[in-house]
């Protein structure tokens, strides 16, 4: 992990890339959602680091329990009970979820297996999916991707890293 700047709570890369998502997103007049479940936050956080942040940031939802997906983002129990919740099903319905409970122009949604525990062999740690819904698009891009899994810390970096990098215009 890169070292954090001076002014920042957060390692060097998060921070950079952070800024890029808010300027760019200024740049572009669109504000954006978070639905996070592994990252615990730690995407908003990093937007929030950022002077100028709530020209970009219209919220987020931390739902690290299924009973928080279908709570606040109504996520259809049945896509969870189907599907689990690392699942492609899950982070779509989660961004939709976000985006229709928000004022934002783009929802991100993460949800995976940060480790040491919950893996299998279809799902090891390092599992994350992402899911990026747009206003004014029916269906949500969702993508599963096998982070390192050498730690709980790494994964969640890497994770925060792709979703601050889907939310670039």
């Amino acid at each position: 992990m890169a070292d954090a700047p001076d002014d920042s709570l957060l390692p060097g890369d998060i921070a950079a890339l952070a800024r890029r998502v808010v300027a760019e997103n200024v740049a572009a007049g669109r504000k954006v959602a978070l639905a996070e479940s592994c990252t615990g936050g730690l995407v908003c956080a990093a937007i929030t680091e950022i002077a100028g942040s709530s020209a970009v940031l219209d919220r987020g939802f931390v739902t690290y329990s299924n009973a928080a997906k279908r709570d606040l983002l109504a996520v259809p129990g049945a896509i969870i009970d189907t599907c689990g919740a690392v699942s492609l099903e899950t982070a779509r319905a989660m961004a939709q979820g976000a985006l229709r409970h928000s004022g934002a122009d783009v929802a991100v949604a993460i949800s995976g297996i940060a480790g040491p525990d919950g893996g299998s062999a279809m799902k090891p740690v390092g599992t994350v999916v992402f899911a990026r819904a747009v206003r004014g698009r029916e269906e949500a891009d969702a993508e599963e991707r096998r982070l390192d899994g050498s730690s709980r810390a790494a994964v969640r970096h890497q994770a925060t890293l792709v979703a601050l990098a889907l939310l670039l215009p």
